[in-house]
């Protein structure tokens, strides 16, 4: 996955100064694509990484619709904690059967 491998290669500081000089500069230039084109070599990224910082930014922001990054951060979360509890209910429902089982074999006391 490359998007992991992007993610840890700029640190935080560097995708909020890029953003910022994107924001701040956007007027001096035709378009904000314009923008992230010539900012983005000065970074030492590719515009589309620059674009998605800018876009994700954005969503934070609510200059944009979709998910921020503190929702995408609880919903993996979330679908971590529901993964964990899956295992764990399948570990109690094999105890509960093995136990069962074992309560089946038990000769009966008299």
């Amino acid at each position: 996955m490359t998007k992991s491998k992007t993610a840890n290669r700029y640190s935080p500081e560097v995708r909020a100064r890029a953003v910022r000089m994107v924001f701040e500069h956007q007027g001096s230039y035709e378009t904000q694509a314009g923008a992230i084109a010539a900012i983005a070599p000065k970074i030492g990224c590719i515009p589309q990484t620059l674009r998605e910082w800018v876009k994700q930014a954005e969503k934070d922001s609510g200059m944009r619709d979709g998910v921020t990054t503190e929702e995408r951060d609880r919903i993996k979360a979330l679908e971590r904690e529901v993964r964990e509890l899956r295992q764990a209910n399948e570990i109690l429902r094999k105890a509960s059967a093995y136990f069962a089982q074992a309560e089946l074999d038990r000769p009966l006391k008299r």
